[in-house]
């Protein structure tokens, strides 16, 4: 105990408690399925396509492991990026959508074969996936 401690007006002996009481942030997103058909494929409306369109993108994005993996990334980053009211959504554009997304789109990317299409300014493309891949962590 310092000679400050005094001044300290969160001189609460209950502080611990508190904390641990205190709610754990729930889940916008219950997976990374429900991000991506809800949210991040409606920030995306770069026309996609095979031949010479300058980005791919694969509809069912979750056969991809890398894809599935970058996406997860994005989601959970964002879920978190998402509390900090401050600079949460530039953080999470600079650091990770910038990285990711270019990665996941460029015609040497995972979706290099995919022949899946949209118009400009439409969504990118999407399949749902198979019942039970993706899980709803908010039941966790």
């Amino acid at each position: 105990m310092s000679e400050f401690d005094a001044l300290r007006d969160d001189d609460d002996d209950d502080d611990d408690t508190e904390a641990s009481e205190e709610a754990v942030p729930q889940l916008f997103y219950g997976s990374s399925d429900e991000f991506m058909r809800d949210r991040l494929r409606h920030m995306y409306s770069r026309r996609v396509g095979p031949g010479n369109a300058s980005f791919r993108w694969a509809a069912n994005w979750w056969n991809y492991p890398e894809a599935l993996a970058r996406i997860d990334a994005l989601w959970r980053a964002w879920e978190h990026l998402r509390l900090d009211g401050a600079t949460g959504s530039s953080t999470w554009w600079i650091e990770h959508a910038d990285h990711h997304m270019p990665i996941l789109m460029s015609t040497e990317g995972p979706f290099a074969k995919s022949e899946d299409t949209n118009k400009p300014g439409e969504p990118l493309p999407y399949t749902a996936p198979p019942e039970g891949l993706f899980p709803d962590m908010r039941a966790n």
